[in-house]
């Protein structure tokens, strides 16, 4: 018969100190972010190494996610989770006192391994203490953290900075993260756990810090460095290629390996884990591109940009419970269609958005977006979860978290990257469509000179700098415009993965015991 972890303890305290501990995790993803220019103005940070504030972060975060299987089998749910809520408070509190730069990116790197290992965790937690049949209901409420928590960010963020200072965006989690711990500690109990006393894999180990380090700067610092232009990024991307390669190997080959890479043996779990990839590339790259193109083009302030990202993405409050109800009496894969429709659906609207629209035809892609992640994200989680034997389910969790934040981080990259060439080439191609001796430019020319620009010193020169920024701005447009479009046709193509998932067979009753 097949071992099973069963966890107890009362349900409901558990659950709230897993969407407590689970969303501080998730926001501090994107909630530093729009307080980069107040850290920035309070240590007089030069502005290309403000970045290493999120870089920090990111690169413990996901190195640690693929080792809390391993972890896990370890020191047990209840010691591992605890510790790794204590750890995040207590490096959140130490970001809050920060006196410097370097000293803010050491304590970021210690919140980011904390904050890696709470997000599978929580994951793990939730589908062990949720008997199979509520196992809807567990990836609901774990999904309203890993997507409205990053969302939100920016919004909470916001308001934090505006009415105390930046450090409040870290000291806020503190209370938070130690009612959390205190309530898993006293709550969560493992009957007969037994620790996995097998060698630690150290070489697997080593090469996946070093792979997922050197990966993870290269996707954040490859757009400013100019990608392989930089000495920098040559050489860690060769690091990042040959640790993993040989990562992969060794896993593969050790019989005690840190991370289990066996699962993806499983077809249906690899089509959910491609698909779960997509998601995040789409959902992340997509809310950068959107972000930027309200800030760039529509000059909306950073607090605005929040507002419309919590009014087109509130529906996600309603929808996941709904779909963790449901997602037991369908077929999974039918609500994965509906989910895929709508996330290619706002990608494809996005891609047509112009710079007179009102707020609502910004507003509106965002809310169809919520929808399909809405109904996607609970049916794919169980679809993956369900296709794995019971030993094998913490390790794929810790995994297909991985997918989710390498999509995240990979899509990022690739659309900054796009916006900016994109941009080059777009202002090439309407500038060639333009003669300085065309009439029509003439005439606007004269119309800006001696209409606006008529009291300044130069008013044809400044005439020429409107001309100018108007076509920055067009370009620019037609560089979003573009960036949506890809990333609606790769989401399309890479949907065709649930062909190859298959439905989770019937449940029978829980155990009186959960």
């Amino acid at each position: 018969m097949e071992e099973t972890t069963v966890l107890r303890g009362s349900k409901p305290l558990i659950t709230v100190a897993v969407m407590i501990a689970g969303l501080m995790a998730f926001l501090d993803i994107s909630i530093v972010n729009v307080a980069l220019t107040d850290i920035r103005a309070s240590f007089g940070t030069p502005l290309d190494q403000i970045s290493w504030v999120s870089t920090s972060y990111a690169m413990a975060n996901i190195t640690v996610i693929p080792l809390s299987g391993w972890l896990l089998r370890r020191f047990g749910f209840r010691r591992y989770y605890t510790t790794s809520i204590v750890m995040f408070a207590a490096a959140s509190a130490l970001c809050g006192l920060a006196w410097n730069l370097p000293s803010l990116v050491v304590f970021r790197i210690v919140q980011g391994l904390g904050g890696g290992a709470i997000i599978p965790t929580s994951q793990s937690v939730l589908f062990s203490r949720y008997p199979e049949r509520q196992h809807g209901m567990a990836g609901a409420l774990f999904g309203l953290g890993a997507i409205t928590g990053p969302l939100l960010g920016p919004t909470v963020g916001g308001y934090l900075v505006e009415a105390a200072s930046w450090h409040w965006i870290f000291l806020v989690n503190v209370p938070l993260g130690i009612a959390a711990a205190y309530l898993i500690w006293t709550h969560l109990e493992q009957p007969g756990f037994v620790p996995d006393r097998a060698p630690v894999d150290r070489a697997g180990i080593g090469l996946l810090a070093a792979g997922m380090v050197s990966l993870q700067y290269v996707l954040e610092e490859g757009t400013r460095a100019d990608w392989f232009e930089s000495p920098t990024i040559v050489l860690l991307s060769i690091v990042a290629a040959v640790s993993l390669v040989a990562f992969v190997s060794h896993e593969l080959e050790t019989p005690h390996p840190a991370v289990d890479l066996r699962v993806f043996g499983n077809r249906a779990y690899a089509a959910a884990t491609a698909l779960n990839f997509l998601v995040g590339t789409a959902i992340f790259a997509g809310s950068l591109l959107l972000s930027l193109y309200c800030g760039m083009i529509m000059r909306y302030r950073a607090l605005d940009i929040g507002h419309v990202f919590l009014v087109g993405t509130s529906i996600q409050l309603l929808i996941f419970p709904l779909v963790g109800r449901l997602v037991s009496r369908v077929d999974p894969r039918g609500l994965l269609v509906i989910a895929n429709a709508g996330i290619f659906t706002s990608l494809w609207l996005n891609a047509h958005l112009t710079a007179d629209v009102d707020q609502g035809s910004i507003v509106l892609p965002l809310f169809v977006r919520a929808v399909g992640t809405g109904f996607g994200f609970v049916p794919l989680t169980i679809l993956a979860v369900s296709s794995l034997s019971a030993q094998q389910r913490p390790a794929g969790t810790a995994l297909f978290n991985l997918t989710r934040e390498l999509g995240a981080s990979i899509g990022t990259a690739w659309m900054s990257t796009t916006l900016v060439r994109h941009t080059h080439h777009a202002i090439a191609a309407i500038a060639s469509h333009v003669s300085a001796g065309s009439d029509a430019l003439q005439d606007q020319l004269a119309t800006l000179a001696h209409g606006p620009g008529a009291w300044l010193p130069d008013a044809q020169s400044a005439a020429y700098a409107v001309l100018a920024r108007r076509l920055d701005q067009q370009a620019l447009l037609v560089a979003f415009n573009h960036g949506f479009l890809v990333l609606s046709l790769a989401f399309a193509v890479g949907a065709l993965a649930i062909v190859f998932m298959r439905r989770p067979p019937a449940r029978t009753p829980a155990p009186a015991a959960h």
